[in-house]
C-alpha cells in the first residue's frame, strides 16, 4: 500500500464512515471537489492550515485507486 494511502481512514464515527484524512473530519469526497473545481492544492492548505501537501496527494492516490477497482462505465453526451 503507499505510504500515501496511509493517510486516508475510515471510521464509523468520523464523517458517517466516508473515508477521511487522517482520522480528521475532512472527507476525501469533499477535499477532490474543491480540487476538481479548480482549487490549486496551494489555495486549500491556505484555507485549511491544519492539512499537508500529502493529504491532498493521498486524496488523488485514493480516487485512483477506487477507479482501478471498479469497472466505470460512463455515457457521455
Amino acid at each position: 500500500m503507499s505510504s500515501l494511502l496511509s493517510r486516508i481512514t475510515i471510521d464509523p464515527g468520523i464523517c458517517h464512515g466516508k473515508p477521511a484524512i487522517r482520522h480528521l473530519r475532512y472527507p476525501v469526497e469533499s477535499m477532490l471537489e474543491y480540487l476538481a473545481g479548480g482549487d490549486s492544492i496551494e489555495t486549500l492548505l491556505g484555507e485549511f492550515p491544519d492539512l499537508e501537501r500529502e493529504d491532498f496527494l493521498a486524496c488523488l492516490e485514493f480516487a485512483t485507486q477506487s477507479l482501478k477497482l471498479k469497472s466505470q462505465h460512463l455515457v457521455l453526451t
